[in-house]
C-alpha cells in the first residue's frame, strides 16, 4: 500500500490539470484553476498534506518519502517561479534515478542490500535471490526514469497522462512480476536461517 501513497497528489494534479483553465472566486479572491501551473500548486499543497499527515500519524517518514516530498517542493516551486513546466518534467526522472542510485550503492556500502533492508523482516530468501531482486529494482527505476523523460519531451500532449497512469501501470506490473518471482523462490530459503531484522 505504501507504494501507492505517492500517487494521491499525482491524481489530484491530474484532475486539476485536465480542468479547462478558468478563474474562480475563492473566499473573495480570484484564483486560476486548470492547466499546468494551478495543477503544480495543487501537487505541492497535496504533497505537504499527505506526507504531513503521515509524519504526524507515524512520527516519521521513510527516506523515500522524504525524497519524493523534497523533489516535489523543489521542482514544483521552480516550475511556478520560472513559469516553465520543464522543471516539473525532470522531477520523475531525477527521483527514479536517485532511487536506482540508492539500490546500486547498497551493493558497495553497508552489509545488506537495500531490498533486503526493506523486505528482510518479512521474507527469508537465499542471497542470490536478494541480489537478483535488488538488480531488478535498479533496472525498474532506471527504466521508469528514462521512460518518463522520453515521454515528457517527445509526446507533449500525453506526458501528464503518462506521468500518472503510465507510472502507476509500470509499478503495478513490476510488483506483480516480483510477486510471481518471489513465489517461486520462497521454498528455496533455508528454514533454519533467522529472518533479517531492520
Amino acid at each position: 500500500m505504501k507504494q501507492f501513497i505517492d500517487f494521491i497528489p499525482l491524481f489530484l494534479f491530474f484532475i486539476v490539470y485536465k480542468i479547462d483553465p478558468r478563474v474562480v472566486d475563492l473566499a473573495g479572491h480570484e484564483v486560476s484553476v486548470g492547466g499546468i501551473y494551478s495543477a503544480t500548486a495543487v501537487l505541492i499543497i497535496s504533497s505537504l498534506v499527505v506526507y504531513g499527515a503521515l509524519f504526524i500519524s507515524q512520527r516519521k517518514l521513510e527516506k523515500s518519502q522524504w525524497l519524493t516530498l523534497v523533489a516535489c517542493l523543489v521542482f514544483g516551486s521552480l516550475t511556478l517561479a520560472f513559469h516553465s513546466e520543464t522543471f516539473l518534467k525532470w522531477k520523475a526522472p531525477v527521483v527514479n534515478w536517485l532511487f536506482a542510485l540508492a539500490f546500486i550503492g547498497s551493493h558497495f556500502i553497508g552489509d545488506r542490500l537495500l531490498i533486503k533492508r526493506i523486505m528482510g523482516h518479512a521474507l527469508t530468501l537465499p542471497e542470490p535471490v536478494w541480489t537478483r531482486l535488488n538488480i531488478a529494482w535498479i533496472a525498474f527505476f532506471l527504466f521508469c526514469g528514462a521512460a518518463n523523460l522520453f515521454v515528457a519531451f517527445t509526446f507533449q500532449s500525453i506526458w501528464v497522462d503518462f506521468k500518472v497512469f503510465g507510472s502507476l501501470g509500470m509499478t503495478v506490473l513490476f510488483l506483480v512480476g516480483q510477486g510471481i518471482y518471489l513465489s517461486r523462490h520462497l521454498h528455496d530459503a533455508d528454514p533454519t536461517t533467522p529472518k533479517t531484522e531492520d
